[in-house]
């Protein structure tokens, strides 16, 4: 069967920046493992597969090479920012049904803000372990690594400075014993996200790394969802001193990504996160799958 699908890159105003997304117009019904092959076919680390919604205005299922998500920052925009090229919505306020729960969604034209829930804080990682994914030394880690959610879980890792963060390449040993550690295979649970405390341009204020393991990509250009978990984890920390950033990533692969960002709510007391962005379309057509 024929569908109609859409490529963009997401947290860029620009075409080959940021992160790509394949959005699959009414392809929700699809089998998972379809979905997952196709994602692998595209070589991106995300694609989305939407369809009709009895609660929301559109169901979006997230799938990596591997396996189902509940949820995906810049498929998120991606997704959006495809169906308002369509004209299938207009500005305005949208909601999506998600693995994850209902995502509300502001749309400006080719900018999208998506209101992440208010964060879960889960479990500290052992910051030797961590460390030990990323190749880096324990003390090149500034605060505890802990498990954050604000509807796909990411471990928020604060690094000292951008030089740890660019000397960064993922131990896939290391990564098994992480995910060991905290009760998970490692195909089950999110790797670390890397963070440091200065921008990758003068205009940023942080700047952030994730590194994958196969069959995904070796590394994501930018990870919105993550970006939403790593906010909330410094505000809440008190590691920034205002709850509105600019925050970059994908520099080092050559695909710059931004996200305008605000952490709602008092450290103590977080209710949501807004992580805004923009959409820019590389190409649609019609994919044949089934």
């Amino acid at each position: 069967m024929a569908y109609e699908f859409d490529w963009l890159d997401a947290f860029t105003a620009s075409v080959f920046g940021g992160n790509g997304c394949a959005v699959v117009h009414d392809g929700a019904a699809l089998p998972s493992e379809l979905c997952m092959a196709y994602v692998q076919e595209t070589s991106l680390v995300e694609c989305t597969f939407t369809g009709p919604s009895d609660v929301a205005d559109i169901r979006v299922r997230y799938f990596l090479a591997s396996r189902e998500i509940p949820f995906a920052g810049h498929p998120t925009v991606a997704t959006v920012v495809a169906m308002r090229r369509r004209g299938m919505i207009s500005d305005g306020p949208l909601v999506l049904e998600t693995g994850a729960g209902l995502v509300p969604v502001e749309v400006q034209g080719d900018s999208v803000t998506m209101t992440q829930k208010a964060p879960e804080f889960g479990a500290f990682a052992e910051a030797a372990l961590v460390a030990a994914v990323g190749g880096i030394e324990a003390d090149d880690i500034i605060h505890p690594p802990r498990i954050v959610s604000t509807g796909l879980p990411f471990c928020i890792t604060v690094v000292r400075d951008r030089s740890v963060l660019e000397r960064l390449h993922l131990n896939a040993d290391a990564l098994g014993a992480y995910a060991e550690s905290l009760g998970h295979d490692a195909i089950d649970i999110m790797e670390p996200f890397w963070v440091c405390l200065e921008g990758a341009t003068p205009e940023g204020d942080t700047f952030s790394r994730l590194l994958l393991a196969p069959p995904s990509p070796p590394e994501d250009p930018f990870t919105g969802s993550a970006t939403g978990c790593m906010a909330a984890y410094l505000w809440a920390n008190g590691l920034i001193a205002r709850p509105h950033f600019i925050a970059e990533q994908g520099h080092g692969l050559g695909r710059p990504g931004q996200a305008q960002v605000e952490v709602l709510g008092a450290r103590d007391a977080i209710s949501s996160v807004k992580v805004s962005g923009q959409g820019a379309l590389v190409m649609s057509g019609r994919v044949f799958l089934g």
